[in-house]
């Protein structure tokens, strides 16, 4: 039987579906961390599924440091205008921008091995294959540029 706390833990943390969420912790056999592990293994077989799914909407993410010397636009793709208008990707450019100003990658290949800045143990790949499975859509970076004086 899934507890409805360890549910809405999970939940919050992942933003995964409460089915997958069900799905994840009844195999799991009701441990969180085996739960968050089978989630995070889905996530990644469904970013894969998706990696072939043309990206012809999204969003100009900007983000200028407290210190106006150095700015950043990224240009993040998904599939489609809803998924461009939800909050969760709108984050996920924000946190993409911050994070190539923070890092100064060289190219989009460079940035998607960096460490996240705020997650060391996460690459940028991986934070976009989790949004790709919290949000369904093949998501990928079409670009950045920095700026600094």
């Amino acid at each position: 039987m899934v507890k409805i706390d360890d549910l809405k833990k999970i939940r919050a943390t992942t933003g995964a579906s409460v089915d997958a969420i069900r799905k994840a912790l009844e195999e799991a056999d009701g441990e969180i961390e085996r739960a968050l592990k089978l989630l995070k293994d889905k996530g990644a077989l469904v970013a894969a599924k998706k990696a072939s799914r043309q990206t012809g909407e999204g969003i100009i993410s900007c983000y200028v440091h407290a210190n106006s010397k150095v700015g950043v636009m990224v240009k993040l793709l998904c599939e489609t205008d809803f998924v461009a208008r939800t909050e969760q990707f709108e984050k996920l450019g924000h946190e993409l921008a911050m994070h190539v100003a923070a890092m100064e990658p060289a190219n989009v290949e460079d940035l998607l091995s960096q460490a996240y800045i705020r997650d060391q143990d996460l690459t940028i790949d991986a934070l976009i294959k989790d949004y790709i499975a919290k949000l369904g859509e093949n998501i990928r970076i079409g670009g950045f540029c920095r700026f600094e004086i």
